[in-house]
């Protein structure tokens, strides 16, 4: 026997498919939000750290800063 054709719709949406609401797009929104700034503070702490100790008063040299003592 051949096997039968799927008439389900493949991807993410099927025609007829309900819109999304309002609720759904702003928790869509802030995920990827918060992903994406995850991603920021992860990356930019340190160097944040040091672009703040050089910009201080009595400026410091840059093996001062990352110096652990």
């Amino acid at each position: 026997m051949a096997p039968r054709a799927s008439l389900k719709a493949k991807g993410k949406r099927a025609k007829g498919a309900e819109e999304k609401s309002a609720m759904q797009y702003a928790k869509e929104w802030s995920t990827w939000t918060m992903k994406k700034a995850k991603v920021i503070t992860h990356y930019g702490f340190i160097p944040l750290v040091i672009i703040i100790g050089m910009n201080s008063e009595p400026k410091p040299q840059l093996y001062q800063l990352l110096s652990p003592v």
